[in-house]
């Protein structure tokens, strides 16, 4: 039976007390559709690059925006990948939506397949590897971890979720999140893919929780910024046979907690503070404005006043107000000038 070791250290305690305050103040936020719209766009690309990235995928995040936004049909293995990856976190988020979805062994194979469809062997792909693996060093190529038996993956994986589901009430989802992805590393369940599952399953546990990180942000993004000690910290090092029963959660909880602290304030800081004073609602005419950028990628003064019969100076005033909640970016110059949506 699968017993993770772990401290509830001040630091932890701080972290997990922090995180629910964020959430709380994120959920207070009454922000319009249209503009949640161009943060959910924005944190699945920020996701899919930042965890392919994290596997050595070459694709910088530029490029993964314009092959999102293309899709072209002859594409590479790092490109597959990228896709894979995206169209993943877009069926998950669909599936969020039915209250039924819980962490199994069938989400999980579900999801590996679709992340490793093209890249791997049928035979492999969505299923629980059945030969021995290795970690090596991702600097020198040295062997620095020996997974467990491809025997023992099946059972090692059932006690990990009968383990979630078992302490739902009696642990916080943060520290049930943070375990589930840690032993999953360490489990290393099939021959590739180990590292995107882990995080998409992560992320479906902290939605469970209240902490869609589908649709304001993306923790990949704080492990992408350290590899290196993304990796030191989640993984083991030695064989597991020998590390399994002295393994300790507590480092690793931390970082863990303390990378979604990181993401959730960035977020905060980019999220506009609508609604809140009169100063920063948005009234009907700026939902106009933002609607039309929404499906014509651009606005321009012109633009606008076939919209509305709001006088010029009245038109810039409202230009100007979403300039200055971070909304949009004045681009061109005198009859050039146009705004679109501001990059989050």
């Amino acid at each position: 039976m699968f017993t993770p070791k772990y401290t509830i250290t001040n630091q932890l305690l701080t972290n997990i007390t922090q995180i629910n305050a964020l959430v709380r103040d994120l959920n207070d936020r009454r922000l319009p559709k249209v503009v949640l719209v161009e943060f959910e766009k924005t944190a699945r690309e920020v996701s899919t690059y930042a965890s392919t990235s994290i596997e050595g995928n070459p694709l910088p995040l530029t490029d993964v925006k314009k092959l999102l936004k293309s899709r072209p049909a002859n594409i590479r293995d790092s490109e597959k990948e990228v896709i894979n990856y995206n169209q993943a976190l877009e069926t998950l988020n669909q599936r969020l939506e039915t209250p039924q979805l819980t962490v199994s062994i069938g989400l999980i194979l579900d999801i590996h397949k679709q992340i490793t469809t093209g890249l791997l062997p049928d035979f492999e792909s969505g299923k629980l590897r059945q030969k021995p693996v290795v970690v090596n060093d991702p600097r020198t190529g040295n062997v620095v971890y020996l997974p467990p038996d491809a025997n023992k993956v099946p059972g090692l994986v059932s006690d990990l979720i009968e383990y979630i589901h078992g302490h739902s009430k009696s642990v916080d989802s943060l520290i049930l999140a943070g375990i589930f992805h840690k032993q999953m590393v360490i489990i290393h369940p099939f021959t590739d893919g180990n590292g995107r599952t882990t995080r998409l399953v992560t992320k479906v546990l902290l939605a469970k929780m209240g902490l869609n990180t589908f649709n304001l942000f993306s923790f990949e993004n704080y492990y992408n910024q350290n590899v290196t000690k993304y990796f030191q910290t989640v993984g083991a090092y030695g064989d597991y046979n020998e590390l399994s029963d002295s393994l300790d959660f507590t480092a690793w909880l931390e970082y863990f907690t303390g990378g979604l602290i990181d993401e959730l304030l960035r977020v905060k800081k980019l999220l506009p503070e609508l609604g809140r004073t009169p100063d920063t609602r948005l009234e009907a005419h700026h939902l106009k404005i933002l609607e039309y950028i929404k499906h014509n990628s651009f606005i321009s003064d012109r633009n606008y006043a076939e919209l509305t019969d709001r006088a010029k100076a009245t038109r810039t005033l409202d230009f100007q107000k979403l300039l200055d909640l971070g909304l949009i970016e004045r681009k061109g110059k005198g009859r050039s000038t146009f705004y679109t949506v501001k990059e989050a």
